[in-house]
């Protein structure tokens, strides 16, 4: 009986036993089942998230796309990133913009830019090409170069600023502010002639070669030298930090003397001017040849290479006459105050009486260096009608001028109140200017219906 009793406890146990077991199971499933629905739904959500995502990159970038056209109203070449033009043009100046872009498309230019602006607002603001040889890199909005004599112009311009200031008297002698450049004869010299360390030292020890109230000489490096030096004497301060702190940083122009190893990123490669063909012969004897002449003297003395550029002690030092870095915008944006007479907005610069003293002729005849005649007044090449002006530049008017080595170029005609410059970095042989400048000078003018010398209005 016992035994009996035993062994159903027992039975019932292993049947308990079974039907616990089985609910425990039934719920485990239940368990998994849940999770696999949260894995499912958590998968479910980041699969929304992803396409989410994409959507809103599609979105960003058909947006892009969309500032890009806008922001080059009336061009055919909009977002053109590489070989092409980029930036702003009033519908007027369409031809020029075209014209750009077909030199690019030819082949004719590396890398360019080209400002035309009236009134002291640009009116046309283009880029476009390349910034280096290997054509990899574009010429963007930022890019710089080295402008070479284009540098002159804003030398002259702090010259200019001193006299409006009256810290500096144009019909002084020299020697008033820098006794020692009386040496050697040379007393009776005026700073409008003119117009730091070791270079100025030997420039002022020097005997002059004519007598400047005769005939003009082109001085390729040393002329900024000596209008820099009145500078320092007169302010205490050497000239790349006077300009960054009474132009540069007051009007957020974008220039320098030199160019500092972390802007090297943004800094255009030069590409030297093409030199004379194998087989050419001087129909007749060059000064340059002759190395006597004051041209050998001058502009050889050392030779120039382009690729000095590009060399880190180049780009390290000030050298005023010729390694100013910028481009088209930066140098309009100061030179602009010379073509509206001195003021922009409620900016003054100078007053209309200065900016007077730019026409006031110094020089006109045969330059006994480059051996063309010129015409200059204070710091500037002039217009004027026949030879020794820019006939055959630019039109009648109240118009001064300068420009680089290889091609860039400032117009500023006041009489218009017209400011065009033009910064590029494959040089042509053009000391002063180029085919390619002309050509852009010329369109603008059209556009403005202004008639240009041999055509008509």
């Amino acid at each position: 009986m016992v035994g009996y009793v035993i062994e159903r406890r027992r039975r019932r146990r292993r049947e308990e036993g079974k039907r616990g077991r089985g609910s425990r199971g039934r719920e485990e499933e239940r368990k998994r089942g849940r999770e696999e629905e949260r894995k499912r739904g958590r998968e479910e959500e980041r699969k929304r998230g992803r396409e989410e995502e994409r959507k809103k990159k599609k979105k960003k970038k058909k947006k892009k796309k969309k500032k890009k056209k806008k922001k080059k109203k009336g061009s055919s070449h909009a977002g053109y990133i590489h070989y092409g033009s980029r930036g702003t043009c009033d519908e007027r100046f369409t031809r020029v913009e075209e014209l750009l872009q077909s030199k690019f498309n030819a082949g004719e230019e590396l890398g360019a830019s080209l400002v035309v602006n009236i009134g002291g607002r640009n009116v046309l603001d283009l880029w476009g090409g390349y910034a280096d040889i290997a054509h990899t890199i574009p010429w963007e909005e930022t890019t710089i170069t080295n402008v070479w004599s284009l540098s002159k112009t804003i030398v002259s311009l702090v010259a200019l600023l001193l006299i409006d200031r009256k810290q500096l008297d144009p019909y002084e002698k020299v020697l008033k502010y820098w006794p020692e450049f009386g040496a050697n004869g040379k007393q009776d010299v005026e700073p409008e002639i003119c117009n730091t360390g070791l270079a100025t030292a030997r420039l002022a020890a020097q005997k002059q070669w004519w007598n400047p109230r005769t005939a003009s000489g082109y001085h390729s490096l040393t002329q900024r030298h000596l209008v820099s030096e009145l500078a320092l004497r007169i302010t205490g301060t050497p000239i790349a930090q006077f300009v960054a702190r009474e132009l540069t940083l007051p009007t957020a122009a974008g220039f320098a003397f030199g160019v500092p190893k972390s802007q090297y990123h943004r800094t255009a490669d030069l590409v030297p001017p093409p030199g004379p063909p194998a087989d050419w012969k001087p129909d007749a004897p060059a000064p340059a040849l002759d190395m006597t002449s004051l041209f050998a003297k001058t502009l050889l003395n050392p030779p120039m290479d382009a690729k000095v550029a590009g060399e880190e002690y180049w780009r390290a030092a000030v050298v005023p006459a010729a390694n100013g870095h910028s481009n088209a915008r930066g140098v309009a944006k100061l030179l602009s105050f010379i073509s509206c007479n001195g003021s922009i907005g409620g900016t003054t610069l100078l007053s209309p009486e200065t900016v007077d003293l730019i026409f006031k002729e110094q020089t006109f005849g045969p330059d006994l260096v480059i051996t063309a005649k010129t015409r200059f007044g204070i710091g500037f090449g002039l217009n004027g009608s026949g030879e020794g002006g820019a006939g055959g530049w630019v039109p009648e008017g109240k118009i001064c001028f300068w420009g680089g080595w290889g091609g860039s170029i400032a117009i500023m005609d006041v009489g218009r109140c017209v400011t065009i410059t033009y910064v590029m970095n494959k040089m042509a042989s053009a000391g002063l200017g180029s085919g390619l400048a002309k050509d852009y000078i010329w369109e603008v003018y059209r556009a403005l219906g202004v008639a240009i010398p041999g055509e008509s209005a």
